[in-house]
């Protein structure tokens, strides 16, 4: 028989409507009866018990709120009612006992990967454009115009939009309610695609707003950045545009360079227009050693590689009621899969940590790592205050209608994206992760400045939970999306990878959804699936400005 309601940890004091209900419908849940005192949609938790004005509401096991007023038992949980709250945390003795999951179905499997000289493995072959200063924007969009098309990539998006043939019915006096009429998109079936180099899957041009005014600060994050994807695995080499004045000097970014990867000899052309004879030379010597640099690139073949190759980021967006009950656990359970198979896992959001502060400290493997993350997040929480904002105002607009409704409820179902799995590593933004196992890495919550974040931070693979449904890519890194809901999967089908609303329905557990989804990004990482947004050609970069962004 199908679930109606749910506590997700065993000392919760709230319940999870799994459907609709009505004020005065019954629920029966482990043997207690429940009746509703107002309606309780889908996503949303009534109260298992009569609360006082001040008691502490709790959900996956972990502070999530305050009572603002009484709340009768059988009420619906809402912002009217509950304020966030959330637990406080210190570095102290911890004492790691994990048990890693079954891996035998994993254990011999492999990718096909693109092998580099620093010995990383990457799952795709991209060569990047890319300015120093958004002064180089419009050099960069005249340069993907000029090649793009020519070399076969401009067709690779899952449809295209017949300008032409719209224009031609126009031409031959068709009228307004006959071109609202026009079938103007053409699918994958009629695109044609013939690269110049079957080996690169793509050419990156990247733009941004960064690299002059605003602090040094912000310069020196954004080279750091830029250099986390020059260096990245699934980047074949680079063409840097600088204008030569910026704040973003190219010796900064050559510096980050050498420090990521002290041994860099990958293809990488840095032209400066400040330095050029004219702006059609400085455009043309851009294309032309573009050009040489993708005839290097295309020498790369897939070869198979272990598993401990793969290096998963961990993102949630447009979160929902069901994200941490279905995605997120089905997630961190591939990520424990991944930890033990010997590779990195990469959990970002900072602001989507608060309430779960403790719990990540104690898995911490070191002293340092467990004071690095305490040190962190209490600077960026006292930032976000500083500002008149807070953690608390973390939760959007549709995360408060489909039922999270506190920062520290977001945060605890965010949180299991990370699964079980002991904390090796803590970084700052832009640091590189290196080692294996999971990995906690600064990021705002907001969605594309943490996808960009986590793959300049080494991520060769990307999974985004998401509840309510968004396009979001990475220009160098798959995005795989899963759906927390099923509904969400058949409505987006088009943006949509795979659905866990399954885990809800009954008919997956989180551990086999889990490696559903693992030997899912194996076959993204093999090339041999394509994911939505790359379909759909989402190249989503925004750099992070080191000022409060939740």
């Amino acid at each position: 028989m199908k679930k109606n309601a749910l506590k997700v940890h065993p000392s919760d004091n709230i319940i999870v409507a799994l459907q609709d209900f009505s004020a005065g419908d019954e629920v029966v849940f482990e043997g207690a009866r429940f009746q509703l005192l107002e309606n309780i949609p889908t996503k949303h938790k009534f109260a298992e018990r009569d609360f006082a004005e001040g008691e502490t509401i709790t959900m996956y096991g972990v502070t999530v709120g305050k009572a603002l007023r009484a709340i009768p038992k059988g009420s619906r949980i809402s912002t009217e009612n509950v304020a966030h709250s959330s637990s406080g945390y210190s570095v102290g003795e911890r004492h790691i006992d994990w048990r890693a999951p079954d891996i035998s179905k994993f254990k011999d499997r492999t990718f096909d990967g693109f092998h580099r000289e620093d010995g990383k493995v990457g799952t795709r072959n991209y060569w990047l454009v890319v300015p120093l200063v958004f002064c180089e924007n419009r050099n960069i969009k005249v340069i993907q115009e000029a090649m793009l098309e020519k070399l076969g990539y401009v067709t690779d998006r899952a449809f295209s939009v017949d300008m032409a043939g719209l224009i031609d019915r126009y031409k031959s006096g068709a009228n307004a309610a006959d071109i609202l009429k026009t079938d103007v998109i053409k699918t994958g079936a009629d695109i044609q695609r013939s690269r110049l180099f079957p080996n690169v899957d793509g050419i990156k041009f990247l733009t941004h707003e960064g690299g002059c005014g605003g602090i040094r600060q912000d310069a020196e994050a954004l080279c750091r950045l830029l250099a986390g994807y020059i260096i990245h695995p699934n980047v074949a080499g680079a063409t840097v545009l600088s204008l030569g004045c910026q704040n973003a000097q190219i010796p900064i970014l050559e510096k980050a360079i050498r420090e990521f990867e002290p041994g860099f000899n990958k293809p990488l052309f840095i032209l400066e227009q400040q330095k050029s004879k004219s702006e059609p030379d400085f455009i043309a010597e851009a294309v032309k050693k573009t050009f040489v640099g993708l005839i290097e690139a295309n020498k790369a073949e897939r070869r198979p590689a272990p598993l401990h190759h793969l290096s998963l980021g961990l993102e949630c967006g447009g979160s929902d009621g069901f994200s941490g009950i279905s995605a997120n656990p089905a997630l961190g359970y591939a990520s424990d899969l991944l930890v033990a198979l010997g590779g990195r896992t990469i959990l970002s959001e900072f602001p989507e940590l608060n309430g779960v502060e403790q719990e990540l400290i104690n898995r911490c493997t070191t002293d340092s790592s467990a004071e690095k993350f305490a040190h962190i997040m209490r600077t960026y929480a006292q930032r976000a205050e500083d500002v008149g904002s807070g953690f608390d105002m973390n939760p959007s607009p549709g995360n408060i209608k489909d039922g999270l409704i506190t920062d520290a409820m977001k945060s605890a179902g965010a949180a299991k994206k990370g699964g079980t799995s002991p904390v090796v590593d803590v970084l700052d933004y832009t640091e590189q992760a290196t080692r294996p196992g999971l990995n906690l890495l600064c990021t705002p919550g907001n969605d594309v400045e943490s996808t960009t974040g986590l793959a300049s931070s080494g991520a060769n693979l990307i999974v985004f939970t998401t509840g309510l449904g968004t396009p979001t890519g990475n220009p160098i890194t798959p995005t795989v999306k899963m759906a927390s809901n099923t509904a969400l999967a058949q409505r987006m089908a088009d943006i949509i990878d795979i659905d866990a609303g399954t885990v809800i329905s009954g008919e997956d557990t989180i551990e086999t959804k889990g490696e559903e989804l693992l030997d899912l990004l194996i076959r993204v990482a093999s090339g041999a699936v394509m994911t939505q947004a790359e379909r759909l050609g989402q190249d989503d970069f925004i750099p992070w400005k080191r000022g409060v962004s939740l």
